[in-house]
């Protein structure tokens, strides 16, 4: 794993009622005892920018990319590509696990497209929880005439994410098209602050 994620340490931030797993049974056999599977088992992911798919209510399984998008449809996607188990959805894509790599793949039904989006796991729990602790704990000045230095530091905030992170792995921010590049544009933006954070009661009052 690129990335030492644990439990307590996102509970410690986001509080155990904000992290999502999913049980050893919602993935196919070939793929439970991966290491990936067992991340989203045991440390979970934040929830609020990233979701988890939910199981099948009947079999208790995740979805697979044959069930959800017609595999054959993307070019640059593997052969075994529709056997893989679809473990979240971010944006408009997808995201499925590779059990024999390791890595996380976005599907973009609507543009057709597919992309490597993460080399493994712990680097999806990583981004997810970088840009979630920005939405949660960034502040804007009350001071409208500081709106412009907010905004500026808030940017480095993000670029901050983008560099940490393409240190270990270039995927999830590698360039303007990433599922990720979007939301880091978006919240840089100061979009997608919702709820009690401070950056939503300052931002909109």
């Amino acid at each position: 794993m690129l990335f030492d994620v644990t439990r307590s340490e996102l509970a410690a931030i986001f509080g155990e009622g904000r992290l999502a797993t999913r049980p050893a049974t919602a993935f196919p056999p070939f793929a439970a005892d991966t290491e990936g599977a067992r991340l989203l088992q045991t440390a979970g992911v934040p929830t609020g920018t990233l979701w988890l798919r939910e199981p099948d209510e009947g079999s208790g399984r995740l979805p697979l990319v044959q069930d959800v998008v017609d595999a054959e449809d993307f070019e640059d996607s593997s052969e075994d590509a529709g056997e893989w188990p679809v473990i979240g959805w971010l944006l408009n894509a997808h995201l499925a696990l590779d059990p024999g790599s390791g890595k996380v793949h976005a599907f973009d039904a609507d543009e057709g497209t597919v992309q490597e989006l993460h080399t493994d796991v712990s680097s999806l729990v990583q981004v997810t929880l970088r840009f979630q602790r920005v939405l949660k704990e960034f502040t804007f000045s009350s001071d409208d005439g500081d709106e412009e230095a907010d905004f500026e530091r808030l940017e480095r905030e993000v670029e901050r994410i983008r560099q940490e992170t393409s240190s270990m792995d270039p995927l999830p921010l590698q360039d303007d098209e990433t599922v990720w590049s979007v939301v880091g544009e978006e919240i840089a933006a100061g979009q997608r602050f919702k709820g009690n954070a401070p950056g939503a009661r300052s931002l909109y009052g």
